[in-house]
C-alpha cells in the first residue's frame, strides 16, 4: 500500500512516568515528511544523506519500481519536508516511523545513505517491528571527525539576492567549493520562490546540529537489531573502517558488509550498476 504524502502524522501516546515524582510529558509529534512514491509491490523506504534529498535516489527507484513500491522521503529540514529546530536522530527516526505507520503495510525494507543510514539504524534498533530488512549505505553507527560545516558555511555566505538563476550560483560558489561534483550536489538544494533563489534545507539548524549529526546516540549502543541487515560501502571510501565494521557487527549481528568496486561515499551515484547488483539481492532476500 502506498504511503500517502498528504496524510497527517499520528500523535504518539503519552510517555508513562517511571516514578511518582516524574512529570508526565507528551512525546513530540512527528513531522509529516514529503514523500514521492514509484512502483507497486512490497514497500521500500529510502532515506538520503545530509544536504541530500529524495530525488537523489530517483534513478535507483526507477530500476526498483517494477518490483517494489519505492518511497523516497525528504528528511526534516531537507527538500520539501518541514523545518524544525530539533535535528536529532531520535526525532528523525520518529518521523520515519510515522511515515511507515501511515502506510499500514507492515514492516518495510529500509535503505539509508550516510546520515539517512544512521536514521535507518536508529529506527531498526528502536522500532524493529517496522523494519523487515535494513540496508545502510557507506556509514557506520560511530562518530565521524569530518563534517559538512565548511560546505554549509559556504552556502550561507552565498549572496543569493545577487543571483538571477541557479546557473549563476555555480561560479559564485567555486572559490569556496572547488570540486565541481560537490558544488553540483550542494546547488541542487537551491529552489526558486516568488522569483527569488532560496535554500531548501534549514542551513542554520543543520550547522548547529552538526555535533549531533556527526555522532550516533550513545543510548542505542545498548540495543541490538537481529533482523537481516547489509552495509554497502564504497570500496574507496573511508567511512566504514575497522572501527565502523566492529560497531556495525555489534549492533547488527546478522549484517553482511559488502563493497562497491571503484565507488566512494556515494556508491549509488558513482557506480550505480555495481551498487544495484548488491542492493537488489539484499532487498529480495
Amino acid at each position: 500500500m502506498a504511503i500517502a504524502a498528504s496524510a497527517r502524522p499520528a500523535i504518539l501516546p503519552l510517555q508513562i512516568p517511571t516514578s511518582p515524582t516524574e512529570p508526565m510529558t507528551a512525546e513530540p509529534a512527528a513531522l509529516d515528511l514529503a514523500v514521492s512514491m514509484l512502483g507497486a509491490g512490497p514497500p521500500v523506504v529510502v532515506l538520503h544523506g545530509l544536504l541530500g534529498r529524495a530525488r537523489n535516489w530517483l534513478s535507483v527507484a526507477r530500476v526498483l519500481e517494477p518490483s517494489y513500491a519505492v518511497h523516497l522521503a525528504d528528511l526534516r529540514n531537507h527538500g520539501g519536508s518541514p523545518w524544525s529546530a530539533e535535528m536529532s536522530y531520535d526525532a528523525m527516526a520518529r518521523d520515519v516511523a510515522a511515515l511507515i505507520e501511515r502506510a499500514a503495510a507492515g514492516p518495510v525494507r529500509l535503505v539509508g545513505h550516510s546520515m539517512g543510514g544512521k536514521v535507518a539504524m536508529a529506527l531498526a534498533l528502536t522500532r524493529p517491528e517496522l523494519v523487515e530488512r535494513l540496508v545502510v549505505v557507506d556509514i557506520a553507527p560511530i562518530r565521524y571527525a569530518q563534517g559538512y560545516e565548511d560546505f554549509i558555511n559556504a552556502m550561507q555566505a552565498l549572496d543569493l539576492g545577487s543571483l538571477r538563476r541557479r546557473g549563476d550560483a555555480d561560479p559564485a560558489l567555486a572559490a569556496a567549493v572547488p570540486d565541481a561534483a560537490m558544488r553540483g550536489f550542494l546547488l541542487q538544494n537551491l529552489s526558486t520562490v516568488d522569483g527569488r533563489l532560496v535554500w531548501q534545507p534549514n542551513l542554520y539548524v543543520l550547522l548547529t546540529a552538526m555535533p549531533e549529526i556527526s555522532g550516533f546516540p550513545a543510548a542505542l549502543n545498548r540495543l541490538v537489531y537481529t533482523g537481516p541487515a547489509w552495509c554497502l560501502r564504497g570500496a574507496t571510501s573511508t567511512y566504514v573502517d575497522a572501527a565502523g565494521e566492529a560497531a556495525l557487527r555489534r549492533l547488527f549481528p546478522a549484517i553482511q558488509i559488502e563493497s562497491v568496486p571503484g565507488a566512494g561515499h556515494w556508491p549509488h551515484a558513482e557506480r550505480q550498476a555495481a551498487f544495484l547488483s548488491l542492493l537488489e539481492p539484499a532487498l529480495a532476500g
